[in-house]
């Protein structure tokens, strides 16, 4: 197993919540499924969009700042030349790890997390992590 593969288990057997940045209302998009089929294993789903106010049957809100509880593991469905800045939002929301979706990569959101000392994956599915893992949400 590689460094990343001990993270990626190291956070889905860590965190029962997941704050979603970019999660979607529309079925058809990943930022929807992915997250309703994690919760769908026990995780409980925090979406993050500043155009929706309901995913998934939970509350939404507009930014990382917003979210009136402790952000531990952000779940990134933005582009990547938008993750710098959503590293940063997730730092200052005292997340302690930062999971950006299959095709999405940065540098510089990868020294942003490293630098705040937050557990990092990049270009990596959520569902295809859970399933080669058999994980289900820590109790």
């Amino acid at each position: 197993m590689d460094d990343t593969d001990d993270t990626v288990e190291k956070i889905l057997t860590s965190y029962d919540s997941i704050t979603v940045v970019g999660a979607s209302r529309m079925p058809e998009k990943a930022a929807h499924y992915v997250p309703e089929h994690m919760q769908g294993h026990g995780w409980r789903i925090v979406p993050v969009n500043p155009i929706a106010y309901e995913i998934l049957g939970e509350p939404v809100y507009p930014a990382l700042a917003d979210v009136p509880e402790p952000v531990g593991f952000v779940n990134v469905f933005r582009p990547s030349e938008k993750t710098p800045d959503i590293a940063r939002q997730a730092v200052a929301a005292g997340a302690t790890a930062l999971w950006l979706q299959l095709h999405i990569a940065s540098a510089e959101a990868r020294q942003i997390a490293r630098d705040g000392g937050l557990l990092y994956v990049e270009n990596r599915c959520l569902i295809i992590e859970q399933r080669r893992l058999g994980l289900n949400a820590p109790a």
